[in-house]
Protein backbone atom coordinates (compact mmCIF):
# COMPACT_ATOMS: atom_id res chain seq x y z
CA UNK A 1 0.00 0.00 0.00
CA UNK A 2 1.41 3.16 -1.37
CA UNK A 3 0.55 6.72 -0.67
CA UNK A 4 1.30 9.90 -3.26
CA UNK A 5 1.58 11.83 0.11
CA UNK A 6 4.75 10.15 1.14
CA UNK A 7 8.17 11.72 0.25
CA UNK A 8 11.15 9.25 0.24
CA UNK A 9 13.52 12.62 0.51
CA UNK A 10 11.73 14.79 2.72
CA UNK A 11 11.93 11.82 5.24
CA UNK A 12 15.38 11.28 4.78
CA UNK A 13 16.53 14.88 5.26
CA UNK A 14 14.15 15.09 8.42
CA UNK A 15 16.10 12.10 9.10
CA UNK A 16 19.45 13.82 9.04
CA UNK A 17 18.24 16.68 10.41
CA UNK A 18 18.09 14.59 13.53
CA UNK A 19 21.33 12.83 13.22
CA UNK A 20 22.15 17.06 12.95
CA UNK A 21 20.51 18.00 16.23
CA UNK A 22 22.74 15.42 18.07
CA UNK A 23 25.59 17.50 17.68
CA UNK A 24 24.01 19.97 19.70
CA UNK A 25 22.43 17.65 22.41
CA UNK A 26 25.76 15.96 23.06
CA UNK A 27 27.84 18.95 23.42
CA UNK A 28 25.33 20.72 25.42
CA UNK A 29 25.30 17.20 27.65
CA UNK A 30 28.73 17.56 28.21
CA UNK A 31 28.87 21.14 29.07
CA UNK A 32 26.22 20.32 31.57
CA UNK A 33 28.60 17.34 32.42
CA UNK A 34 31.63 19.45 32.84
CA UNK A 35 29.60 22.52 34.62
CA UNK A 36 30.60 24.90 31.40
CA UNK A 37 27.51 26.62 30.67
CA UNK A 38 29.07 30.01 32.20
CA UNK A 39 31.94 30.00 30.53
CA UNK A 40 31.19 33.06 28.72
CA UNK A 41 29.57 35.56 30.69
CA UNK A 42 27.84 37.01 27.64
CA UNK A 43 25.74 36.11 24.46
CA UNK A 44 25.30 35.87 21.53
CA UNK A 45 28.44 37.10 21.44
CA UNK A 46 31.09 34.72 23.10
CA UNK A 47 33.79 36.88 25.48
CA UNK A 48 32.75 40.45 23.04
CA UNK A 49 33.43 38.54 20.18
CA UNK A 50 31.06 37.24 17.00
CA UNK A 51 29.92 33.99 17.62
CA UNK A 52 31.46 32.93 14.06
CA UNK A 53 34.45 34.63 14.34
CA UNK A 54 35.46 33.86 17.81
CA UNK A 55 39.11 31.55 17.51
CA UNK A 56 37.08 28.39 19.09
CA UNK A 57 39.97 26.04 18.18
CA UNK A 58 42.44 27.24 20.07
CA UNK A 59 40.44 26.99 23.46
CA UNK A 60 40.96 22.93 22.65
CA UNK A 61 43.93 22.82 24.92
CA UNK A 62 43.99 26.52 26.76
CA UNK A 63 40.31 25.71 28.37
CA UNK A 64 38.54 23.04 28.01
CA UNK A 65 34.98 24.38 29.33
CA UNK A 66 35.23 27.63 26.81
CA UNK A 67 35.83 24.67 23.71
CA UNK A 68 33.18 22.88 24.28
CA UNK A 69 30.41 25.71 25.53
CA UNK A 70 31.61 27.70 22.01
CA UNK A 71 31.12 24.41 20.14
CA UNK A 72 27.77 23.86 21.55
CA UNK A 73 26.90 27.29 20.56
CA UNK A 74 27.64 26.85 16.78
CA UNK A 75 26.29 23.39 16.89
CA UNK A 76 23.03 24.79 17.95
CA UNK A 77 23.73 27.63 14.79
CA UNK A 78 23.67 24.12 12.38
CA UNK A 79 20.89 22.41 13.49
CA UNK A 80 18.97 26.29 12.86
CA UNK A 81 20.22 26.46 9.30
CA UNK A 82 18.83 22.41 8.54
CA UNK A 83 15.48 23.48 10.55
CA UNK A 84 15.23 25.85 8.01
CA UNK A 85 16.23 23.76 5.01
CA UNK A 86 13.59 21.70 6.75
CA UNK A 87 10.69 24.20 6.44
CA UNK A 88 11.45 24.88 2.91
CA UNK A 89 11.63 21.28 1.22
CA UNK A 90 8.55 20.65 2.81
CA UNK A 91 6.59 23.67 2.16
CA UNK A 92 7.92 22.39 -1.45
CA UNK A 93 7.32 18.96 -1.56
CA UNK A 94 4.53 17.93 1.59
CA UNK A 95 0.75 18.47 0.40
CA UNK A 96 -0.66 17.87 4.02
CA UNK A 97 -1.40 21.18 5.62
CA UNK A 98 -0.79 19.34 9.39
CA UNK A 99 3.10 18.28 8.06
CA UNK A 100 3.82 21.21 7.40
CA UNK A 101 2.64 22.92 9.96
CA UNK A 102 4.27 20.75 12.26
CA UNK A 103 8.04 21.64 10.22
CA UNK A 104 7.29 25.06 11.11
CA UNK A 105 7.03 24.45 14.62
CA UNK A 106 10.13 22.49 14.44
CA UNK A 107 12.09 25.97 13.24
CA UNK A 108 10.11 27.91 16.52
CA UNK A 109 10.60 25.30 18.57
CA UNK A 110 14.91 25.63 17.27
CA UNK A 111 14.43 29.51 17.69
CA UNK A 112 13.45 29.20 20.68
CA UNK A 113 15.99 27.14 22.44
CA UNK A 114 18.41 28.95 21.23
CA UNK A 115 17.05 32.51 22.90
CA UNK A 116 16.67 29.80 25.95
CA UNK A 117 19.91 29.16 25.50
CA UNK A 118 20.87 32.72 25.43
CA UNK A 119 18.47 33.29 28.73
CA UNK A 120 20.59 30.68 30.35
CA UNK A 121 23.87 32.88 29.96
CA UNK A 122 22.41 36.22 30.48
CA UNK A 123 20.48 35.09 33.60
CA UNK A 124 22.70 32.59 35.07
CA UNK A 125 19.66 30.95 35.47
CA UNK A 126 20.34 26.78 36.18
CA UNK A 127 16.64 26.38 35.93
CA UNK A 128 16.78 27.61 32.64
CA UNK A 129 19.70 24.72 31.53
CA UNK A 130 17.29 22.15 33.00
CA UNK A 131 14.03 23.58 30.67
CA UNK A 132 16.92 23.99 27.90
CA UNK A 133 17.91 20.09 27.93
CA UNK A 134 14.18 18.87 28.46
CA UNK A 135 13.20 21.17 25.59
CA UNK A 136 16.21 20.27 23.27
CA UNK A 137 14.29 16.22 24.28
CA UNK A 138 11.22 17.09 22.89
CA UNK A 139 12.85 18.73 19.72
CA UNK A 140 14.95 15.60 18.63
CA UNK A 141 11.54 13.46 19.39
CA UNK A 142 9.60 15.89 17.38
CA UNK A 143 12.25 15.40 13.93
CA UNK A 144 12.05 11.94 13.87
CA UNK A 145 8.64 12.21 14.48
CA UNK A 146 8.67 14.20 11.30
CA UNK A 147 10.62 11.62 9.49
CA UNK A 148 8.20 8.85 10.07
CA UNK A 149 5.05 10.53 9.21
CA UNK A 150 6.80 11.87 5.81
CA UNK A 151 8.10 8.28 5.38
CA UNK A 152 6.05 5.27 3.27
CA UNK A 153 4.66 3.53 5.96
CA UNK A 154 2.69 6.36 7.25
CA UNK A 155 0.30 6.04 5.70
CA UNK A 156 -0.95 2.27 5.80
CA UNK A 157 0.53 1.79 8.99
CA UNK A 158 2.75 -0.23 8.09
CA UNK A 159 0.47 -2.96 7.67
CA UNK A 160 0.47 -5.12 4.23
CA UNK A 161 -2.69 -6.11 2.68
CA UNK A 162 -3.47 -9.19 4.05
CA UNK A 163 -3.19 -8.09 7.30
CA UNK A 164 -5.95 -7.25 9.33
CA UNK A 165 -5.00 -7.75 13.06
CA UNK A 166 -6.59 -4.45 14.95
CA UNK A 167 -4.58 -2.69 18.39
CA UNK A 168 -6.25 -2.93 21.39
CA UNK A 169 -7.04 -0.11 23.56
CA UNK A 170 -4.87 -1.60 26.24
CA UNK A 171 -1.71 -1.33 23.86
CA UNK A 172 -2.86 2.41 23.49
CA UNK A 173 -2.91 3.40 27.12
CA UNK A 174 0.09 1.48 27.72
CA UNK A 175 1.94 3.41 24.77
CA UNK A 176 0.51 6.60 26.31
CA UNK A 177 1.25 5.93 30.34
CA UNK A 178 4.66 4.64 29.21
CA UNK A 179 5.75 8.17 27.20
CA UNK A 180 4.45 10.19 29.60
CA UNK A 181 6.71 8.56 32.70
CA UNK A 182 9.25 8.66 30.33
CA UNK A 183 8.92 11.97 30.17
CA UNK A 184 8.85 12.71 33.89
CA UNK A 185 11.57 10.44 34.39
CA UNK A 186 14.20 12.90 31.79
CA UNK A 187 12.67 16.03 34.14
CA UNK A 188 13.93 14.32 37.09
CA UNK A 189 17.41 13.15 35.24
CA UNK A 190 17.54 16.87 34.76
CA UNK A 191 17.00 17.91 38.28
CA UNK A 192 19.70 15.41 39.23
CA UNK A 193 21.67 16.93 36.91
CA UNK A 194 21.08 20.71 37.03
CA UNK A 195 20.09 21.09 40.15
CA UNK A 196 21.29 18.43 42.22
CA UNK A 197 18.12 17.02 43.26
CA UNK A 198 15.57 14.45 43.54
CA UNK A 199 18.19 11.54 43.18
CA UNK A 200 15.72 8.95 45.22
CA UNK A 201 13.30 10.06 42.66
CA UNK A 202 15.27 9.61 40.04
CA UNK A 203 15.81 5.75 40.83
CA UNK A 204 12.49 5.27 41.77
CA UNK A 205 11.29 6.80 38.37
CA UNK A 206 13.62 4.74 36.31
CA UNK A 207 12.48 1.66 37.99
CA UNK A 208 8.74 2.26 37.13
CA UNK A 209 9.98 3.54 33.32
CA UNK A 210 11.81 0.08 32.81
CA UNK A 211 8.77 -1.98 33.92
CA UNK A 212 6.02 -0.21 31.82
CA UNK A 213 8.76 -0.26 28.75
CA UNK A 214 9.61 -3.62 29.25
CA UNK A 215 5.40 -4.26 29.17
CA UNK A 216 5.39 -2.17 26.37
CA UNK A 217 7.67 -3.69 24.17
CA UNK A 218 6.01 -7.50 25.17
CA UNK A 219 2.57 -6.06 24.09
CA UNK A 220 3.97 -4.75 21.02
CA UNK A 221 5.60 -8.27 20.13
CA UNK A 222 2.71 -9.82 20.94
CA UNK A 223 0.66 -7.75 18.54
CA UNK A 224 1.84 -9.19 15.39
CA UNK A 225 2.52 -5.64 13.93
CA UNK A 226 5.54 -5.55 12.22
CA UNK A 227 5.88 -2.13 12.17
CA UNK A 228 5.37 -1.80 16.11
CA UNK A 229 7.39 -4.74 16.63
CA UNK A 230 10.31 -2.78 14.87
CA UNK A 231 9.99 0.38 17.14
CA UNK A 232 9.73 -2.21 20.06
CA UNK A 233 13.39 -4.05 19.26
CA UNK A 234 14.65 -0.37 19.17
CA UNK A 235 12.97 0.77 22.35
CA UNK A 236 14.61 -2.57 24.11
CA UNK A 237 18.28 -1.96 22.83
CA UNK A 238 17.82 1.94 23.78
CA UNK A 239 16.65 0.94 27.53
CA UNK A 240 19.20 -1.90 27.93
CA UNK A 241 21.89 0.70 26.74
CA UNK A 242 20.57 3.54 29.31
CA UNK A 243 20.53 1.11 32.32
CA UNK A 244 23.78 -0.28 31.90
CA UNK A 245 25.18 3.69 31.18
CA UNK A 246 23.04 4.84 34.20
CA UNK A 247 24.72 2.09 36.63
CA UNK A 248 28.28 3.58 34.99
CA UNK A 249 27.27 7.21 36.09
CA UNK A 250 26.21 6.12 39.52
CA UNK A 251 29.67 3.90 40.04
CA UNK A 252 31.68 6.72 38.80
CA UNK A 253 29.95 9.49 40.64
CA UNK A 254 29.19 7.94 43.85
CA UNK A 255 32.39 4.84 44.28
CA UNK A 256 31.39 1.04 44.70
CA UNK A 257 32.83 0.39 48.14
CA UNK A 258 32.54 -3.38 48.20
CA UNK A 259 34.63 -3.48 45.32
CA UNK A 260 37.32 -0.72 46.52
CA UNK A 261 36.45 1.83 43.72
CA UNK A 262 36.66 5.36 44.48
CA UNK A 263 34.70 7.74 42.54
CA UNK A 264 36.93 10.92 41.66
CA UNK A 265 34.93 14.20 40.49
CA UNK A 266 35.30 15.16 37.10
CA UNK A 267 37.91 11.88 36.18
CA UNK A 268 37.54 10.90 31.99
CA UNK A 269 35.17 7.86 32.55
CA UNK A 270 32.83 9.73 35.05
CA UNK A 271 32.59 12.55 32.35
CA UNK A 272 31.97 9.98 29.65
CA UNK A 273 28.79 7.85 32.03
CA UNK A 274 27.14 10.84 33.03
CA UNK A 275 27.32 12.35 29.19
CA UNK A 276 26.73 9.14 27.57
CA UNK A 277 23.48 8.68 29.91
CA UNK A 278 22.29 11.80 29.56
CA UNK A 279 22.21 11.43 25.77
CA UNK A 280 20.89 7.82 25.98
CA UNK A 281 17.99 9.16 28.02
CA UNK A 282 16.75 11.33 24.92
CA UNK A 283 16.85 8.35 22.88
CA UNK A 284 14.27 6.67 25.73
CA UNK A 285 12.13 9.86 24.86
CA UNK A 286 12.88 9.08 21.01
CA UNK A 287 11.92 5.71 20.46
CA UNK A 288 9.30 6.16 23.06
CA UNK A 289 7.33 8.52 21.04
CA UNK A 290 8.19 6.74 18.07
CA UNK A 291 6.19 3.47 19.11
CA UNK A 292 3.59 5.74 20.97
CA UNK A 293 2.85 7.64 17.49
CA UNK A 294 2.77 4.15 15.58
CA UNK A 295 0.49 2.74 17.87
CA UNK A 296 -1.88 5.66 18.22
CA UNK A 297 -1.53 6.04 14.25
CA UNK A 298 -2.60 1.72 14.16
CA UNK A 299 -5.35 2.21 16.74
CA UNK A 300 -6.92 5.64 14.45
CA UNK A 301 -6.77 3.48 11.03
CA UNK A 302 -8.96 1.09 13.26
CA UNK A 303 -11.31 3.54 14.17
CA UNK A 304 -11.46 6.20 10.92
CA UNK A 305 -11.00 3.70 8.61
CA UNK A 306 -11.34 -0.11 10.15
CA UNK A 307 -10.28 -3.01 8.00
CA UNK A 308 -13.07 -4.70 6.78
CA UNK A 309 -13.50 -7.14 4.54
CA UNK A 310 -13.93 -7.05 1.00
CA UNK A 311 -15.81 -9.84 -0.94
CA UNK A 312 -13.85 -11.05 -4.34
CA UNK A 313 -15.33 -13.47 -6.93
CA UNK A 314 -12.08 -16.11 -7.88
CA UNK A 315 -12.62 -16.68 -11.46
CA UNK A 316 -13.52 -19.71 -11.99
CA UNK A 317 -13.52 -20.94 -8.94
CA UNK A 318 -17.25 -20.34 -7.52
CA UNK A 319 -16.53 -19.48 -4.21
CA UNK A 320 -16.01 -16.02 -2.63
CA UNK A 321 -12.76 -14.77 -0.77
CA UNK A 322 -12.11 -12.21 1.20
CA UNK A 323 -9.62 -9.82 2.05
CA UNK A 324 -8.65 -7.03 4.61
CA UNK A 325 -8.82 -3.45 2.68
CA UNK A 326 -9.09 0.21 4.16
CA UNK A 327 -12.43 1.51 4.24
CA UNK A 328 -12.91 4.70 2.32
CA UNK A 329 -9.53 5.10 0.70
CA UNK A 330 -6.37 5.69 2.56
CA UNK A 331 -6.52 7.64 5.24
CA UNK A 332 -3.97 11.05 6.16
Amino acid sequence: MTTASSDRWLSRYAALTAAIALLPIGMGALVTTLDAGMAFLDWPTSDGQNMFLYPWLQDFHANREKFVEHGHRLAGSLIGMFSIGLVALTLRRESRDWVRSLSIGILAAVVLQGLLGGFRVIADARVAALVHGLFASLIFSTITLFALVTGSTWMSGGRVSDTSTSVSSGLKFLAIANLLTVFVQSLLGGLVRHLGLALHEHLGGAILATVLSIALIVSSWRSGQAWLRSAAIGLLIVLLVQLVLGAGAWVTRFGFPTTGYVAVQQAPEQILFRTAHAVAAMFVLMMSVQLAARVLRLNWLDRGAGFQPATNLTAGAGRLETCPTLAGGAVR
